[in-house]
């Protein structure tokens, strides 16, 4: 449906459109400066010159949009739309979805265009949902558009196993190898890309090894026999030739405090004029009193690693996760004393509902899975509440 401009050299225009979409379109507008008509115009255009199809958008629960292309675009829009056998809905997604992966995020104050932000999510507490939390942003963050590595750092291979990417077996080049500096091969060839085309390919896994179990006696080894080895800037040693590749990079930590930790956290370090709040820590907690003591553990550590090396990590925030007020007092006033907190701000309260875990059982994504249950906006507000 269309309506003249005030001006008359356009038209306004009424569709549909997901609402991850219009969410991705309007922050990646401003971020370049753009007018969203001039993007949707843009978008619309290049999709109707592309020789070969654009791969399908799922469209299910697209919302009102509306903007305004010049006279007589939309009609040649749907002409095209009627030849290539997709609806009008599906044509702008597809559009939309072009555009911006043809017009990438510029980094956020990084030292280098080639820097990521990296997101380190950790927690020594099993079972707080680091995990899904490291994949649901992931998620959230290539369906936005984004360039994704997801660095399954856990020996335990639940990131992997969730999403159905085999683990690297012992004794095989993994990230292990690549951080005691014994790799044999390109990093890139280890990782996985989840075929999925809410995500357009831009979502990437570097699947756990077994090998992880022994990360730390590794590295302490290494540390000794070569002299100048750092063994906290052993993740980024290995992971800095992939960081041109991506946008973010997110680690999903192990539940331990020991060397692989100190690595992830250096790693996740604010860089040399790289701004306050892009890279940094994500910590995923539970609304009980054990979870309050796990999180001491780990600002203890974090606050200890900055003195000794004089860096700076930023918190990014906390997620409460697994959260039913029906479990009484202790619940509810542990979710108060996170909020009381201030900093770091909780980025989003995640209830314990029954799609992450289906999705876990079917190995998907969650946003595949359940793209607009509950559980997987939560994703996606943590994902741009860990973004400044």
């Amino acid at each position: 449906m269309t309506s003249p401009y005030p001006d008359g050299d356009r038209e306004k225009v009424a569709s549909k459109l997901p609402s991850a979409l219009q969410q991705a379109l309007k922050i990646r507008a401003a971020e370049l400066a753009l007018d969203i008509q001039d993007a949707v115009e843009v978008a619309i255009t290049d999709w109707r010159a592309r020789a070969t199809p654009s791969p399908e958008v799922e469209t299910a629960g697209a919302k009102s949009f509306s903007t305004w292309l010049p006279p007589g675009l939309y009609e040649d829009f749907k002409d095209s739309c009627t030849t290539r056998g997709v609806s009008y809905t599906q044509g702008l997604a597809q559009s939309v979805r072009d555009w911006l992966d043809a017009n990438p995020s510029p980094q956020h104050g990084g030292s280098s265009a080639t820097e990521p932000e990296r997101k380190i999510v950790g927690n020594q507490k099993g079972g707080v949902g680091k995990t899904a939390v490291s994949a649901g942003i992931g998620q959230a963050y290539a369906e936005a558009g984004k360039r994704v590595l997801i660095v399954d750092f856990d020996p335990q291979g639940h990131l992997s196993e969730q999403l159905g990417v085999p683990q690297i077996e012992p004794d095989h080049d993994s990230l292990v190898s690549h951080m005691c500096g014994e790799g044999q091969g390109d990093l890139r060839d280890l990782i996985v890309t989840i075929e999925d085309p809410r995500f357009g390919k831009r979502l990437h896994v570097l699947p756990a090894c077994f090998d992880g179990f022994l990360l730390d006696a590794k590295i302490a080894v290494v540390a000794m026999q070569k002299r100048g080895f750092q063994k906290e800037a052993a993740l980024e040693m290995a992971l800095r030739p992939l960081e041109a590749d991506y946008d973010v990079i997110i680690i999903d930590c192990p539940p331990s405090l020991g060397i692989a930790m100190d690595a992830a956290l250096y790693y996740g370090r604010r860089r040399r004029g790289e701004h306050t709040g892009v890279s940094g820590v994500i910590i995923p907690v539970l609304a009980e009193d054990s979870s309050a003591t796990a999180y001491s553990m780990l600002a203890q550590q974090i606050e200890d690693l900055c003195e000794d090396l004089s860096v700076e990590v930023d918190y990014l925030g906390l997620v409460v996760n697994l959260y039913d007020s029906r479990r009484g007092y202790v619940a509810t006033s542990s979710l108060e004393n996170w909020k009381s907190l201030g900093d770091p701000k909780v980025l989003a309260i995640i209830g314990d509902l029954k799609e992450q875990r289906e999705a876990v059982r079917k190995r998907m994504p969650l946003l595949s899975y359940a793209p607009h249950s509950d559980q997987a906006e939560a994703m996606r507000q943590v994902a741009r509440g860990a973004t400044r």
